[in-house]
């Protein structure tokens, strides 16, 4: 069965990395296979930016893969303002999302086709 190119955001807020690796498996996965596909990283999901860019950490290689892909769409400036991580963010140089009071919104990224999975 064929489809037409999907999109698909992954909204992360869960900050367990446990979580996280299939956030960023699914999304590696849905890119090889032709899907339009982007990681928003909300909530305490904000706490592992950090993290993600020790060469120590699990993490770290598919965050590489996945920022290399382009798919992380962008990080939640309120978020990462409250968890302290904003500027890990913007030291990665990750896009800072607040067109909605501050958060990323789901109805833009709806508006432009995008199923939207949250973690």
């Amino acid at each position: 069965m064929e489809y037409s190119m999907k999109k698909i955001a992954l909204f992360v807020f869960n900050g367990d990395p446990m979580c996280f690796i299939h956030v960023l498996l699914n999304a590696l996965d849905m890119s090889e296979k032709g899907y339009e596909v982007g990681i928003v990283i909300e909530g305490t999901a904000t706490t592992l930016i950090p993290e993600l860019i020790r060469e120590d950490n699990p993490l770290n290689k598919l965050w590489d893969k996945a920022k290399s892909k382009k798919l992380i769409h962008g990080v939640c400036l309120a978020c990462s303002s409250k968890m302290g991580t904003l500027k890990d963010a913007q030291a990665q140089n990750l896009p800072l999302l607040d067109d909605m009071s501050g958060h990323p919104g789901m109805a833009g990224y709806m508006n432009k086709g995008y199923e939207i999975i949250t973690f």
